[in-house]
């Protein structure tokens, strides 16, 4: 088998229907394999799967494994040279495998590559990423990446100022699309599963860059991914768990110092936020509902970083 394809889903039957739709449509001239892996979802999606897609291998999980895991599960069962790490809101366009597959061939260093990535609108969405740092975390913390967007010094993880029109060796690429090379995810492994969601991707590309492999993006190759999967169903869970996996990345990845300023500058963020936020609603009284919710996601953060130890 040339390529595995894993599509991990968690209660999202459109979206993975687009998303398998999409791959038919556009099926590479290699050998192709689709796995499905479901994470106990109640809105029916095993049976879609089964109903429409019969050639798809489907393994059904009995409840939320979490992400890490369940790519896992798939790609413990996938046979191609090439694995390929699809979300369910993603839809992939013309020639993107191929093309994909074609560029890690040329290059043997190559454990990772990513696509370019678009909104649904078809504007650029950034999928490059740099590795965490204390000052990547200041920056996001007290908003410096959001007012200087374009800037390389102060934006922060996210590489908003990267044009993504040419072809980069990256720290890390956004989880929503990864080819990986079979040959390399046998030396590393796979995803942590200690990362129930997020900054596992992140884990996984420094651990590729440390056994001396490269991560790459490549823009001959294009997607659509929508945001409209499974974290938008729950927002303020979802952002409790990004919380609680940088943690973990910051434990197993930094010294205890390193820890220390991270939770500092984190948990000063999102106190910061909480305080203007509370002035915001006495001020813009008209606006208290929607910032009401913001102070809530805040504090629910903020008690993630009182509670975890060093």
């Amino acid at each position: 088998m040339d390529l595995s394809i894993i599509i991990v889903n968690w209660n999202t039957k459109h979206l993975l229907s687009q998303c398998i739709q999409s791959i038919k449509s556009f099926h590479p001239r290699c050998e192709m394999e689709i796995i499905v892996v479901d994470n106990g979802s109640e809105d029916g999606s095993a049976e879609l799967v089964r109903q429409n897609f019969p050639e798809v291998i489907l393994i059904e999980n009995g409840s939320n494994l979490g992400f890490g895991k369940a790519n896992n599960i798939g790609m413990s069962k996938s046979t191609g040279r090439y694995v390929c790490l699809v979300n369910s809101d993603v839809r992939i366009l013309r020639d993107c495998l191929d093309n994909l597959c074609g560029f890690m061939n040329h290059d043997p260093l190559i454990a990772i590559a990513g696509p370019r990535v678009h909104n649904p609108d078809m504007t650029l969405q950034d999928s490059c990423r740099r590795f965490p740092s204390l000052w990547t975390c200041f920056c996001e913390a007290f908003g410096l990446s959001s007012l200087f967007r374009q800037s390389a010094l102060f934006c922060g993880e996210h590489m908003f100022y990267f044009s993504h029109s040419k072809t980069m060796r990256v720290d890390s690429l956004a989880g929503c699309f990864l080819m990986v090379k079979r040959e390399a995810l046998d030396e590393v492994g796979g995803f942590d599963e200690r990362f129930f969601i997020y900054a596992e991707e992140v884990d996984w590309c420094k651990r590729f860059w440390r056994q001396g492999w490269e991560v790459v993006f490549y823009p001959g190759a294009a997607i659509i991914h929508d945001h409209a999967g499974s974290s938008s169903k729950d927002p303020f869970r979802f952002a409790v768990e990004r919380e609680r996996s940088l943690i973990k990345y910051w434990k197993k990845h930094h010294s205890f110092l390193s820890r220390v300023l991270f939770y500092s500058i984190c948990s000063a963020g999102h106190l910061g936020r909480v305080l203007l936020g509370s002035a915001a609603c006495i001020l813009k009284p008209s606006l208290k509902q929607d910032i009401s919710q913001r102070i809530l996601k805040h504090k629910m953060c903020l008690k993630v970083f009182m509670r975890q130890g060093f």
